[in-house]
């Protein structure tokens, strides 16, 4: 299981350096909050476009609309997710998204988290245009929510015993609170109340995160992303190729032993694993990919102590 190493420690966000800021979660804050600002200038109603507000253009185009509206576009799965309908709603959806998607986008990568958020916002999306009216009225949609809820449901999968504050105040385990609030979602959802909110949408994020993370424990996410990147991480490595007879490290390089040509597979295989990190970080690693480093580490700086 890829996700054994967890801390009962609080959760407790940490400001300054990479920790604070890793760069998908930069780029959507920033993405989110200036076109909120955006939102709220075109909302004032003081810009027009022959005679009819610019907003009513913006909304029309923008907003997820429902499929028999007439204004349903394929794109709003995407941008409806970067739109909010008041300064609440985008700092409690930032606020969640900073706080659970933090410690996730470092575990998994940049890139793998990325395709992991919109892959959380589209199906939500999809079940609120699709399922929710079967509970439900439903009328044009706006906000991260459903993205959000896919990390905090993978946040509770991955680190189910790390406490949260809940108000900053009173400790609780992940698993406890997310699961509390997805079964709200679910109970408001079915009975369709508090209208105005999309508890379907958030539920849709919310599977998909739980099924994401269920995938990627038995490595099913890695071999997709490593095919869709053209790499070939561990397909074509043999026991032959994993022979340490066959080539030795120097510092800074791998030097030939032979004129065998497993040097140029063992060097491109190094190479891969490297590749690999780049795109679903460490975490991202079979345990023969592991040992692989950990054994080049050793023959480069063969006189360091390996704990």
């Amino acid at each position: 299981m890829p996700y054994r190493n967890q801390s009962n420690q609080p959760f407790r966000p940490q400001f300054g350096g990479f920790s604070f800021f890793p760069p998908v979660i930069k780029y959507l804050l920033l993405a989110n909050v200036g076109i909120f600002l955006i939102q709220m200038t075109l909302e004032g109603g003081f810009l027009t476009f022959h005679g009819e507000p610019l907003y009513n253009w913006f909304a029309r185009t923008f907003y997820l609309w429902p499929l028999g509206s007439g204004n349903f576009m394929p794109w709003q799965l995407i941008s409806y997710m970067f739109l909010h309908g008041g300064f609440q709603h985008v700092f409690f959806n930032m606020l969640m998204l900073w706080m659970f998607g933090v410690e996730i986008e470092n575990l998994w990568g940049s890139k793998k988290f990325a395709i992991f958020y919109f892959a959380a916002g589209i199906a939500a999306g999809l079940a609120n245009l699709l399922i929710a009216p079967l509970f439900t009225g439903t009328g044009p949609t706006i906000g991260a929510s459903g993205g959000v809820y896919g990390i905090m449901a993978a946040f509770a999968m991955v680190f189910p015993d790390r406490y949260v504050y809940l108000y900053f105040l009173l400790p609780i385990r992940a698993k406890y609170l997310i699961a509390g609030l997805i079964i709200l979602e679910v109970v408001y959802g079915v009975l369709g109340t508090h209208e105005g909110i999309a508890h379907v949408a958030h539920l849709g994020g919310a599977v998909v995160g739980g099924i994401w993370v269920l995938l990627d424990q038995r490595g099913y996410i890695d071999r997709w992303l490593n095919r869709k990147s053209g790499s070939t991480v561990s397909t074509r490595w043999n026991q032959s190729q994993k022979d340490a007879k066959f080539y030795e490290f120097t510092p800074g390089k791998l030097d030939r032993k032979s004129g065998d040509h497993t040097y140029d597979a063992a060097q491109q295989r190094i190479d891969e694993i490297l590749d690999k990190i780049s795109v679903s970080g460490y975490a991202g690693l079979t345990e023969e990919e592991k040992h692989i480093l950990l054994d080049a580490s050793k023959r480069i700086h063969p006189d360091r102590n390996n704990n």
